[in-house]
């Protein structure tokens, strides 16, 4: 290498470190020109405050127990070394708020004393249900107040597909069984949940309320779809001249003029027929009924609105219900343990309204219902009959209906079937 490159190579190194210092030098340089970075104050989080009945719990020495039987009011309180003159007080106090005689046993209590050496009781909650309580303030002034809790109501969506029954499958599916009764009286009219198969389906929206955790059940149904022989039955409520009613997709009325069953959730034991073997006379003889098979005292329904034209023993039908409706129909019910409360001959009835209850009693070799349709005095199968619908949606009301109806349905869609 010659010293002419040697001397260049040099020179390149030399400008090649003033570059790097020069880059280091504008770095600081320009670090400096920065604001030093402020140190956040550390803030201590403000304390969740627990409370219970508008009390703070940490406040407090805290007993709970539940009224047991034959304890009174004042049997508690002396427990809490409440002097009779003052439980006196509290009861005078208490009188239009509540009767203090009349407390019962199983409801829950909780008492709130000083957090300190004297435990002296302070607060005393009676707890009259779930969501109501009533407070006694044993401070300075007594005081007796009536409150009720934050009630919580959550929409709520469910499905389920049948292997035995509706109410198996809602058992099952952790559903609340509330929900299987309304919809049994919503399709009341259009399936018969003795007819039910394996593998029918349903999708509901209701909803339920809650105080705490605990439900207070189940305040409406929003919408449902029971799938029945593979076929879609829909209900959406809709409020029609002051009443809410329940509607299928074609704004035609759920209600007909009769049940499809007198009981709800319980198996059909023999069919409309013109010759069965008695299970007494041992004799093949018509059968133009539907037996239900039921424990002794599960409620019978009139199907419709009626007049009773029957209440009483007929020999082989044991206790007997007929009840004459509309159109020439006659219903009757056999073989009852009783009678419903003014239930006789020339009272009125109305559809869905408890006439009487399951029995044994006549020609029966177990308790059931003998159920029985006659029109023009002709006996007809109750599987089969047809009943006319109440008034469908009225066309001023459309619009808003079929609003509501799309809106639901796409709700119900979104919902996967267990």
């Amino acid at each position: 290498m010659s010293l002419f490159e040697k001397a260049s190579y040099k020179i390149a190194g030399i400008i090649l470190l003033l570059i790097i210092t020069a880059g280091i030098g504008v770095y600081y340089y320009l670090n400096s020109m920065q604001e030093p970075e402020q140190e956040i104050p550390f803030t201590e989080p403000e304390p969740v405050i627990v409370k219970e009945y508008g009390l703070p719990v940490d406040s407090f020495s805290i007993v709970r127990g539940k009224i047991k039987q034959g304890q009174n009011f004042s049997l508690i309180l002396q427990d809490f070394k409440v002097t009779g003159a003052l439980i006196e007080k509290i009861v005078r106090c208490a009188d239009t708020i509540l009767d203090l005689r009349k407390i019962k046993a199983g409801k829950k209590y909780t008492a709130f004393c000083a957090n300190d050496s004297t435990n002296k009781l302070l607060y005393f909650v009676y707890e009259q249900s779930p969501a109501e309580y009533v407070m006694f303030n044993l401070n300075d002034t007594i005081n007796v107040i009536k409150e009720q809790k934050e009630i919580t109501t959550k929409e709520i969506s469910a499905s389920g597909t049948i292997k035995s029954s509706l109410w198996k499958t809602m058992q099952d599916n952790d559903i609340n069984i509330e929900v299987a009764i309304l919809m049994s009286d919503i399709y009341a009219w259009t399936i018969d949940f003795f007819e039910i198969q394996n593998n029918d389906k349903f999708k509901v929206i209701f909803e339920e309320q809650f105080v705490d955790t605990i439900s207070l059940g189940i305040s409406k149904i929003i919408g449902a779809c029971f799938t029945h022989n593979g076929k879609d039955y829909y209900a959406f409520p809709f409020e029609q001249n002051d009443k809410i009613e329940y509607f299928d997709e074609h704004g035609k009325s759920l209600r007909k003029a009769f049940l499809k069953a007198p009981l709800k959730f319980f198996r059909i034991t023999s069919k409309f027929t013109n010759a069965r073997l008695h299970p007494v006379l041992k004799a093949y003889r018509p059968h133009h009924g539907v037996d239900y098979a039921a424990p002794v005292g599960t409620a019978v329904h009139s199907i419709g609105n009626g007049k009773v034209i029957t209440a009483g023993y007929q020999g082989g039908a044991g206790n007997m219900i007929k009840i004459k409706h509309s159109n020439n129909y006659i219903t009757s019910y056999m073989h009852l343990s009783g009678y419903a409360k003014g239930i006789k001959i020339g009272a009125s009835v109305s559809q869905g309204q408890i006439i009487g209850y399951v029995g044994s009693t006549g020609l029966s070799t177990g308790p059931h219902l003998d159920f029985r349709v006659y029109k023009n005095g002709k006996a007809v199968n109750p599987l089969k009959m047809e009943s006319p619908p109440a008034e469908p949606v009225n066309n001023s009301n459309r619009v808003q209906f079929e609003n509501m109806k799309h809106k639901i349905i796409k709700q119900l869609d979104r919902i996967p079937v267990l």
